[in-house]
């Protein structure tokens, strides 16, 4: 875990090595100090040397600059390691995300990845800062500050022997009792993280239902159990402080009252016991910093792992050494495909089973089924969003699994269930299907996607600004803007995944004119759940249960397949209804 953390320190090195050089410096500045001011007490006083004393003071001086210099220098040069060191992994992490297939992704919730993103990294910074700086800099201290102590007396410096094993015991004793709890209070901040973006997504929903005191009572459970697991964590670090305090203390005082009576018997100078006791302190205050050194990497190590975790997660799907990069047409083959969500606890459970589908290269194919049928899984695997457990899927004539994944990405646009769209102009968000589009080519996709009227009537028009989310436009014109962004791609293979549910009928209608007129050699496969987004299809493939039931036209599917004539009759009966109304 160390080793690739510490690979991701890359540019900063210079910095990470010069933190511990200046820390260095300073440590013996600060040693040099105590040793000045005995000889000051012991020969300069005492002898009443004035020039002795001016000499040795001017050198006092110097050190305590110095120390100060070296410590501002240390001080700045482990900021910027730090800070360097935590924007490598969050571009790492970030970067490894984007790598991820769904599957990878399904297996870290959304929340928990911000927090490694977040809350992780800045406890790994704060360790790192403190490993080149603190850690470096106490144990040199310490090492420096006995040997001087030693020089002076040996007898008192004996006691630092006894009192650092003792508190080495209590900090492991620590270490290992809080580590198991500072494991559960992060994945606590995940639940945390998952509830408060639920409401903050879901807040037009929330306010709909009336259903603000159930939030609020859902965060504080949440909210309480991560204090409970802190606090719990926290009662065992907080030992740390007393045995600190009690070492230190202990130890001044016996080398105060041991050190008295050495300087009546003659063994000792004044200032020597002075210099003792300054020592004691930087010897003790040394350990209290390790000791915090010590918590900080307790509670980090925690936040290291999840981190590494992210890091090591290979992604499942990964182009071959030799791939195709050239889709030829819109073209696809399903030939004996069976599927399964790899969390699936019955290997048998198949989300998918049997599936033998050719479809021509600009061909209109509609699916239908009921939910849970997994239409979306089906067209999820054309672009290999996930891979076939068994069996292969051909675009082009060519296996998916040999194509450069985003050279086949690049001719397959997908319309998703979900339309999402970001925070920019309208412009902005057209442009994902092509980054460098002109104002003509956006404005003729928009019209195909019957997107250009509504555009036209914001006052900015294609330079409106959306909110994230694309909140101030309504359902369908979110999902026009959708199909327009899809086709900015010029795809060879349109998917629309449900994709004009929150359309009118005329303007479903006035979209698959389009498509037919406009782009008839794109292959254009259409999941709706109204029969009239999909009558007209070229075929229509009837799912169920993960299984082909029935392949055809509408009017060949009327005569044979129950499951296609049953949604129909029903939804035609249902337009009959409505029309008896008005």
């Amino acid at each position: 875990m160390i080793k690739k953390l510490a690979s991701y320190i890359g540019e900063y090195k210079r910095d990470s090595l010069l933190t511990p050089l200046f820390v260095i410096l300073e440590v013996v500045m600060e040693v040099v100090i105590p040793m000045l001011m005995a000889r000051i007490i012991d020969v300069g006083i005492q002898n009443s040397d004035i020039d002795y004393i001016l000499e040795i003071g001017i050198a006092l001086i110097m050190s305590a600059i110095l120390s100060l210099i070296f410590g501002v220098l240390s001080g700045r040069f482990a900021s910027k390691a730090s800070a360097g060191f935590a924007k490598n992994l969050r571009k790492a992490m970030y970067h490894k995300i984007q790598d991820y297939s769904f599957e990878n992704i399904d297996k870290f919730s959304t929340s928990s990845l911000v927090t490694r993103l977040t809350t992780d990294v800045t406890n790994v910074q704060h360790a790192y800062q403190m490993i080149i700086r603190i850690l470096v800099r106490s144990p040199i201290m310490m090492i420096f500050a006995l040997i001087m102590s030693f020089s002076i007396n040996v007898g008192l410096s004996s006691i630092f022997l006894v009192s650092i094993p003792v508190l080495g015991v209590a900090l492991m004793y620590i270490a290992l009792k809080a580590h198991p709890n500072f494991e559960k209070v992060f994945k606590k901040y995940d639940e945390l993280n998952l509830v408060v973006q639920e409401n903050l997504n879901a807040i037009r929903v929330v306010k709909s239902y009336a259903r603000e005191d159930y939030e609020k009572g859902k965060f504080k459970k949440v909210n309480d159990d991560v204090y409970n697991h802190f606090v719990k964590a926290e009662k065992i670090v907080a030992f740390n402080s007393p045995i600190m305090q009690i070492t230190i203390y202990t130890c001044i005082l016996l080398i105060s009252f041991l050190g008295c009576k050495t300087i009546l018997a003659g063994s000792m100078q004044t200032g020597q016991l002075s210099s003792m006791i300054t020592y004691a302190w930087q010897i003790l205050m040394s350990l209290n910093m390790l000791s915090m050194v010590f918590v900080m990497i307790i509670i980090s190590r925690s936040s290291a792992e999840r981190i590494v975790e992210v890091l090591e997660e290979e992604p499942a799907l990964k182009n071959k050494k030799k791939n195709v990069k050239n889709v030829k047409d819109g073209s696809i083959e399903f030939k004996d495909v069976f599927f399964r969500y790899s969390d699936e606890e019955d290997k048998e459970n198949y989300a998918l089973e049997n599936i033998n589908l050719k479809i021509k290269s600009g061909e209109t194919i509609g699916i239908i089924g009921g939910t849970g049928s997994s239409k979306s899984t089906l067209v999820q695997l054309i672009p290999r969003l996930y891979d076939v457990t068994s069996g292969s899927i051909k675009v082009g004539g060519v296996d998916v699994r040999d194509y450069n994944m985003k050279s086949l990405r690049n001719e397959v646009a997908m319309v998703l269930q979900k339309n999402v769209l970001f925070s920019g102009t309208i412009a902005d968000n057209l442009r994902w299907g092509k980054l460098d589009a002109n104002q003509d080519e956006i404005e003729e996709v928009s019209k195909l996607a019957q997107a250009h009227p509504f555009i036209n009537e914001f006052k900015d028009k294609y330079e409106t600004m959306l909110d994230q989310g694309g909140t101030n436009v309504s359902g369908g014109q979110k999902q026009r803007i959708c199909i327009a962004r899809a086709l900015l791609k010029k795809p060879k293979i349109l998917i629309l995944d449900d994709s004009t549910s929150a359309v009118d009928t005329k303007t479903d209608a006035l979209i698959r004119k389009a498509f037919r007129e406009e782009i008839p050699n794109t292959t254009k496969i259409i999941i709706a759940q109204r029969i009239s987004s999909i009558e007209d299809a070229d075929r229509i493939i009837v799912l169920n249960e993960g299984k082909i039931d029935g392949i055809g036209t509408s009017e060949e599917l009327l005569k044979t397949n129950e499951i296609y004539k049953e949604i129909y009759e029903l939804q035609k009966k249902g337009d009959g209804d409505e029309n008896e109304k008005k």
